[in-house]
């Protein structure tokens, strides 16, 4: 029978903020539109450290950090991971798409794909999520290159923002890991 330890904090090799500050990046942005809760946003960044993207952008009214309740959630993740503010979502949009990026939204929605179908040509990538009830509307959905939807299998329609974005991230890190 297996014998498992939970490994101690000395023991789990973590970065200093230095060597993560100058380590390699995925090629994932996450996009952050008119979250209201400053909890989900501390989750976010969390798991975009966690996921080792290349960064955050903050848009609408979404909460940016220093903010006692993003700090308590992200603990130290708004120190590492890169953001910037942007008001305007479709501006954000299209700074991304200059940039090079595909701009997924994360959406249920006509004509989406599976969340797990993305592949080595959708990278480098920026992923949209948006407001807890409301989502993303379709006045910036059509910004969109494509939208990714996560399956449901119970009774609810939706799941918490910042637990389907960290499912989300994970999968196109594990997409552009495996080349696709």
């Amino acid at each position: 029978m297996a014998r498992f330890r939970q490994l101690e904090g000395h023991e789990m090799q973590r970065m200093s903020l230095e060597e993560y500050a100058c380590s390699p990046r995925h090629p994932v942005t996450l996009v952050l539109h008119n979250i209201r809760s400053m909890w989900n946003v501390g989750a976010m960044f969390r798991s975009a450290d966690a996921a080792g993207i290349e960064k955050i952008v903050i848009t609408g009214y979404t909460a940016t950090p220093p903010r006692k309740e993003i700090d308590k959630v992200a603990l130290g993740a708004q120190e590492s991971v890169c953001w910037e503010h942007c008001e305007d979502p479709v501006e954000a949009i299209r700074r991304l798409k200059d940039e090079g990026k595909r701009v997924f939204a994360l959406e249920i929605a006509e004509n989406s794909r599976t969340y797990t179908a993305m592949q080595a040509a959708d990278f480098p990538a920026a992923l949209l999520v948006g407001n807890e009830v409301d989502g993303i509307d379709d006045e910036l959905l059509v910004h969109c290159d494509d939208v990714l939807e996560i399956p449901q299998y119970g009774t609810k329609h939706s799941l918490n923002v910042a637990v389907a974005a960290g499912i989300a991230l994970f999968e196109c890190v594990r997409a552009f890991r495996d080349g696709g």
